[in-house]
């Protein structure tokens, strides 16, 4: 967390520095919601469902010409899934929630002043998770198993989407997906997936 937060000052501080004379900086706060999902990279006998959950954070946009520039963002990023499936030979259901720190580091085009069409890498590192277990036939010890799994905290990804800008109001569409699995090491006992999500915000510009 301090990393992400040194990063993204520096970042500032450079922006002011290049950009203060023209005054093309912004810098903003939004809040939306994710409906996220799963796609299961190793178990076909995997069935999840999209969960909805909140989007809020700080960007700041960088221009490096009329059309050309850079958007960080640091979000605190709810996803998760709801699934059905089996885990060491019986039946479960679950609602999972995974909340993370997002840093999408993104690339912008701005063909009119009012458009950013916006594409990049993300990090994103995982802070929280949830499992809640519904009308399971799972043992404790078994529970206990899932819950313990062995989950990648550091999960690189990538982000596309556009803002529109209307005076200081900037909404936001994002679609979003991991590149690595969640595994970690890989010696997770439960189902192998990668996150994918949507995301609607809406933003206020500060500057």
């Amino acid at each position: 967390m301090k990393k992400i937060t040194i990063i993204f000052a520096i970042l500032i501080l450079f922006s002011y520095k290049v950009n203060a004379q023209n005054n093309v900086i912004h810098a903003g706060l939004k809040i939306g919601l994710n409906t996220s999902n799963i796609y299961d990279t190793k178990d076909n006998d995997f069935d999840a469902d999209s969960k909805l959950g909140l989007a809020a954070g700080a960007f700041l946009s960088i221009p490096f010409s009329k059309y050309f520039g850079i958007q960080p963002e640091v979000l605190f990023s709810q996803k998760g899934y709801k699934s059905r499936g089996n885990v060491l030979g019986s039946n479960y259901e679950l609602s999972r929630t995974t909340s993370f720190i997002d840093v999408p580091l993104l690339i912008a085009f701005k063909p009119v002043s009012m458009l950013t069409i916006l594409a990049g890498p993300h990090y994103s590192f995982l802070v929280h998770r949830k499992d809640k277990f519904s009308n399971s036939n799972i043992s404790f010890e078994q529970e206990q198993e899932f819950k313990n799994s062995n989950l990648r905290k550091n999960i690189f990804g990538f982000t596309a989407g556009a803002d529109i800008h209307l005076d200081r109001i900037v909404i936001s569409g994002r679609a979003g997906w991991d590149i690595q699995n969640n595994d970690g090491e890989g010696t997770s006992t439960t189902p192998r997936y990668k996150n994918v999500w949507y995301q609607a915000t809406i933003g206020y510009q500060l500057l």
